[in-house]
Formats: C-alpha cells, sequence, structure tokens
C-alpha cells in the first residue's frame, strides 16, 4: 500500500468522524436527479438582481467564491502538500487580477463582508488575501474535494454545508473561498469558471437557498 499522502494525513481524523455522520437533504437549489444518461443535468443558474443586490447590502447572506483563474500547465502534483505551493496548481496573473476585481467590485457595491474562510491550497488562500485582505481563516475542511476519497470527502461536504446553512448576523456577509468540485459535491453545481461567486441563503439545519451566480465580467453591469 503506498505512503499517505499530506493531505491524506491532515484530513484522517476528520474521516474516521465521517463514519457516523449522515448525509442530509439536498438543499434548494441542488440537482438531485439524474437524466436518462445517469449524468447529472447542468445546474440552472441566475443573475443577480437589484432587489437581490440591495439585500446583500444589509447583509445575512452567504458569498462561495472559487478561486481565480489558474495556470492548467502546473497541475496539483499526486504529493500534493497545502504547506508547499510548488507542488500546487497556481494562481496565473489573470486570476490575481480577477481576484483583485471581485473584491474591488464588491467594496463599490457596499457588500458588507464579516468573516472569510478558505481553503488551505495556495491559490484559495492567495485569491481570499487580494480580494478581502488578511482577515482571512484557513480551515483545512474546504480542501478541494477532487484529490479525496469518498470517505474523505464526507467530513469536507458536513463542514461546508454548515457554513452555508448557519445564520448569518446582519449588517455582514460570510465568505468562503473554495473549489469548484466542493459544490458540486454539496448540491450538485461545479461552479465555473474560476473566479465565480455564488449567493446563498442559509436557512440553519444544514439547509440553504441559492438565489444567485455572479461570474467574473458580471460585476461590471451591477449598481
Amino acid at each position: 500500500m503506498a505512503p499517505a499522502t499530506p493531505i491524506q494525513r491532515r484530513l484522517v481524523t476528520a474521516t474516521l468522524l465521517a463514519g457516523f455522520w449522515s448525509v442530509l437533504p439536498l438543499p434548494a437549489g441542488a440537482q438531485n436527479t439524474p437524466s436518462a444518461s445517469n449524468e447529472p443535468p447542468e445546474f440552472v443558474t441566475s443573475r443577480l438582481t437589484n432587489e437581490q443586490l440591495n439585500a446583500l447590502r444589509q447583509g445575512g447572506f452567504v458569498l462561495y467564491m472559487r478561486h481565480g483563474t489558474t495556470d492548467s500547465t502546473q497541475p496539483d502534483r499526486p504529493n500534493l502538500d497545502v504547506n508547499n505551493c510548488s507542488t500546487q496548481r497556481p494562481l496565473n496573473d489573470e486570476g490575481r487580477k480577477v481576484a483583485q476585481q471581485v473584491g474591488a467590485a464588491i467594496k463599490r457595491l457596499q457588500i458588507p463582508v464579516g468573516e472569510v474562510r478558505a481553503s488551505p491550497l495556495c491559490r484559495t488562500r492567495e485569491t481570499a488575501q487580494l480580494a478581502f485582505g488578511t482577515k482571512v481563516a484557513v480551515d483545512p475542511l474546504l480542501i478541494y474535494t477532487s484529490h479525496l476519497t469518498s470517505a474523505q470527502k464526507q467530513p469536507v461536504i458536513e463542514n461546508t454545508r454548515k457554513y452555508l446553512s448557519e445564520s448569518v448576523p446582519a449588517g455582514t456577509n460570510r465568505v468562503l473561498v473554495a473549489h469548484g468540485p466542493n459544490m458540486a459535491d454539496v448540491m450538485g453545481y461545479f461552479v465555473k469558471p474560476e473566479g465565480t461567486v455564488v449567493v446563498l441563503q442559509p436557512r440553519g439545519q444544514g439547509k440553504f437557498d441559492y438565489l444567485a451566480t455572479i461570474k467574473p465580467d458580471q460585476w461590471a453591469d451591477l449598481r
């Protein structure tokens, strides 16, 4: 048997807990009915409305951001180490620009940001810091799920669902900066393209509603 990779060792405790965690029903917005070809249908996205934007300014929502554009010529290595950026797929210059532009747009639109949590991979941490400054909490259980077994994914899915569904104080919004596959595991929505922000309304008890998607090139149209 091959030795455990660093990322697997970091998740072993959470994986042991996953055995008695049950999977909650998919929240509103999730696509859970397979098509005739057994492939899940494409998730139907919605653009943010003016009414939703005004609500965001009052707080109480979750913004799930996929990291900025990455350099696909440098894929994650099999021996990926969260503490060694050279083993991971990095942001490219465009991805850094996207992260800064998203952060600037959120500030321009007067959308209040409170708690910011990021996956421990370098591309997500850098995205969060460029967009939201230094107040970023690194959360190991927002890690990229495509590298994990089904058992290892479970605590990540549960943790993500927790932060999507827990109430957010009025006057602020929670931000999660993570990965496309993670949301696909949670609610059947593979967030794309990179740099996209998803707006969700927490409902408590593991439930949340999908409201809208904001792609990187759509921020300029918001007022």
